[in-house]
């Protein structure tokens, strides 16, 4: 079957008002973006659709690969085009209704007719077209309400177009609609969830990543970076800063109690996500904490690392449970990587009895004997940062 173009429908931006050009505009740079090696593909945007054209059968059909890692798209819809004749309509319909599995399924047929100067009328067509297709297929059934099977026929001044298979998106928003973060990105399973659910809203994200050679190996590293890479599949570019940890954090270890070196170690690494943060240009910092989950997730652990910045900290996974976010990481490609048994920094210095209601005062005290202000800032100076483009996709089917 050949597709000559895909009809794309946006979902959550058509409720934009007057805000809706921006988004829709943000969305096609985006898709442009994913398709920019495809060189037949060609994007029109309309104010509540989009239409992805493609003459080369190849580009075509990577392009219905991408699309569903694209954030702000509801739904899309492989278009087949023929004349406007209704001899062309008839055998074009049974064609499109062959690509989709018809036994016992509902049925009925939608009718655009932007071209007004075409003979028929609307509901002419649908009796017209309907009876030729239950005609041929004896299994369907009609119902109007609702039908799991839906054959679009729009007829245009430059022919009929027809499509009744629909591929579910991305939804969301798309990335860069809604500013930048910078997420604090562990090798863990759900820094990367939180990433994905906040490129979900529309957010684009720089990640910070903190690693203490020798304690931690360059196979924990590349996880992240990998974990990096598959978010920068969800339709943007991601920023990779790892920070050069291990003098920080022997110091934590040898001048602060052990009982709240975990505290203090999280509240640096918030120093030094704020610092980099003000570089970027991002306007907060995402974590990938839920409350309770472990000591420093507590509501008082949370309240003494929120302490050292003004900058709005958001926690899409707050109120999730580890099964939940589980179930995300595994849907999104990020789980296998995460389970790699490559431990990072924080889960090889964790304290035997870590304090799980600190006292903010009582931290501060601690930290107030060491000058950490210098390491913090030689930290943000000496870090690497990685670039990582888009990637392209062979597990389409996984997600169908």
């Amino acid at each position: 079957m050949k597709w000559n173009e895909l009809l794309i429908r946006y979902g959550e931006l058509s409720l934009k008002g007057r805000n809706r050009s921006f988004f829709v505009r943000r969305l096609k740079n985006n898709i442009a973006a994913a398709m920019r090696d495809l060189p037949s593909v060609e994007i029109k945007a309309e104010r509540d659709r989009m239409f992805l054209i493609a003459n080369d059968d190849y580009d075509m059909e990577e392009a219905i690969k991408r699309l569903p890692y694209i954030f702000g798209i509801q739904s899309f819809s492989p278009v087949a085009k023929c004349d406007a004749t209704m001899e062309a309509i008839y055998s074009k319909a049974l064609e499109v209704m062959e690509s989709v599995e018809t036994e016992g399924k509902t049925f009925k047929v939608e009718i655009r007719r932007t071209d007004k100067s075409f003979p028929y009328v609307t509901h002419e067509l649908q009796q017209m077209i309907g009876s030729h297709v239950l005609s041929n297929f004896s299994e369907l059934i009609v119902q109007v309400k609702k039908p799991e099977i839906t054959l679009n026929v729009e007829i245009r001044s430059e022919g009929a177009f027809l499509t009744a298979k629909v591929f579910e998106g991305a939804k969301g928003m798309p990335i860069g609609s809604n500013g930048k973060t910078l997420l604090m990105l562990s090798g863990g399973i759900d820094s990367p969830v939180a990433g994905y659910l906040m490129m979900k809203r529309g957010v684009s994200i720089d990640a910070i990543h903190f690693e203490s050679p020798p304690f931690t190996s360059e196979l924990a590293k590349q996880k992240v970076i990998d974990l990096a890479e598959k978010l920068s599949s969800f339709g943007s570019t991601v920023r990779l800063h790892v920070i050069p940890f291990t003098e920080l954090q022997q110091t934590i270890v040898h001048k602060v109690p052990d009982s709240a070196s975990m505290t203090t170690t999280r509240r640096i690494m918030m120093q030094i996500a704020d610092k980099v943060r003000i570089e970027t240009e991002a306007l907060a910092i995402v974590t990938g904490e839920s409350l309770g989950q472990v000591a420093s997730q507590t509501l008082e652990s949370l309240t003494a690392i929120n302490a050292v910045t003004s900058t709005p900290v958001l926690r899409p996974l707050i109120a999730l449970d580890k099964l939940d976010i589980i179930d995300i990481a595994q849907q999104i490609g990020t789980y296998d990587i995460s389970i790699r048994p490559y431990e990072d920094c924080c889960t090889i210095f964790t304290p035997a009895k870590p304090k799980t209601k600190p006292k903010l005062e009582k931290i501060t005290y601690y930290e107030s004997f060491t000058d950490f202000d210098s390491l913090i800032e030689e930290a943000v100076k000496e870090r690497v940062v990685y670039d990582l483009p888009l990637k392209k996709k062979d597990d389409f089917d996984a997600f169908l």
